[in-house]
């Protein structure tokens, strides 16, 4: 296998009472992220959770704290999006960061049954909120103009075709999709979106993880040769913690085990198993990842629980201890 890129997911956690320090605290992990070596840092667009809820606007001040970095939003549900005002926000990101953006998207809409009647007017149950609605930030994207060839929109002290402003020409090639079926990563490689694949997959080939999940890929690849595709996994070594954070780390994997030993639901969903050990088995284990062998892109998952000390001491022993185990060689 040959790693070629590093990253790392962060869920973005605050306090309830406090979210100013969780958002620091984010924002601080990207630079310590950048420091470190990291090819990218993505972060999770949450909605009525202690999360970041907007992940443009958190990207917009990342964007003026780092300089290198790559910065993605993993995944924006596209439910809740108005596509035109979604493009316009991502473009000025991309702007600001000087071409780093990395727009990820998804389908659903988590709880819509609080959430659906507040973001939208109308009857949405019958509106696209799936595909059809990313297709149409894809279109905004694009920079095409509004109207007819002769159309003009005048403003103060200029008169100019109509089109998204501003306009970032290359984000289009740098839009993702999160996808976890076969459908989906049939619709990213048809429609030139790159793949996310994370810790979640639909077991419809394979009651093993790595296996459905290479299938995924696999049938993109079919589709799309040239698209990227990045794997996640969550990833905790425990080399730099002491031993109290050892024990909570390893108390944390137990909690989650059971979840990876038989699909769920009617989707047949499969988890992937955490990696939490010493960074020279975490090695070995994604060595042997068919998965991840597929995929020249790694993103690392922060687990949502743990606080920025933690976060640091993860992706520091990760960045040095189990990355050069991956690195082509």
């Amino acid at each position: 296998m040959a790693v070629e890129s590093l990253s790392f997911l962060s869920p973005g956690n605050y306090p309830d009472d406090d979210p100013y320090s969780g958002l620091e605290d984010t924002l601080g992990l990207f630079e310590f992220g950048e420091r470190e070596g990291y090819d990218g840092a993505w972060i999770r667009q949450r909605h009525l959770e202690h999360g970041v809820s907007s992940a443009a606007v958190f990207l917009a001040a990342a964007s003026q704290r780092t300089e290198r970095i790559r910065l993605g939003t993993a995944v924006i549900p596209i439910g809740y999006e108005n596509p035109f005002r979604l493009a316009e926000d991502l473009s000025t990101v991309d702007v600001l960061a000087r071409g780093r953006l990395q727009a990820g998207f998804s389908t659903g809409m988590p709880h819509a049954d609080l959430l659906g009647d507040v973001v939208h007017d109308g009857d949405w149950r019958a509106y696209d909120l799936g595909y059809g609605r990313v297709a149409r930030v894809l279109d905004h994207l694009r920079g095409d103009y509004l109207g007819g060839p002769d159309t003009r929109i005048q403003s103060p002290g200029n008169v100019q075709r109509p089109r998204l402003q501003p306009y970032s020409p290359g984000l289009l090639d740098r839009v993702w999709y999160g996808g976890t079926s076969l459908r989906s990563v049939r619709w990213a490689a048809e429609h030139g979106l790159n793949l996310l694949t994370g810790n979640i997959v639909a077991g419809e080939t394979s009651d093993d993880f790595a296996t459905a999940q290479l299938a995924l890929i696999e049938e993109y690849r079919r589709l799309r040769p040239a698209g990227r595709v990045a794997v996640g996994r969550v990833v905790v070594p425990l080399d730099g913690a002491d031993a109290a954070t050892r024990r909570r780390y390893l108390a944390y994997a137990a909690s989650r085990h059971e979840r990876t030993l038989k699909p769920h639901g009617e989707r047949r969903l499969l988890f992937a198993p955490d990696l939490v050990a010493p960074a020279a088995e975490i090695a070995e284990r994604l060595r042997a990842d068919k998965a991840v062998a597929a995929a020249p892109e790694l993103r690392l998952e922060l687990p949502y629980e743990f606080d920025r000390a933690d976060y640091e001491q993860i992706l520091h022993d990760a960045r040095h201890a189990v990355a050069p185990a991956l690195a082509p060689a």
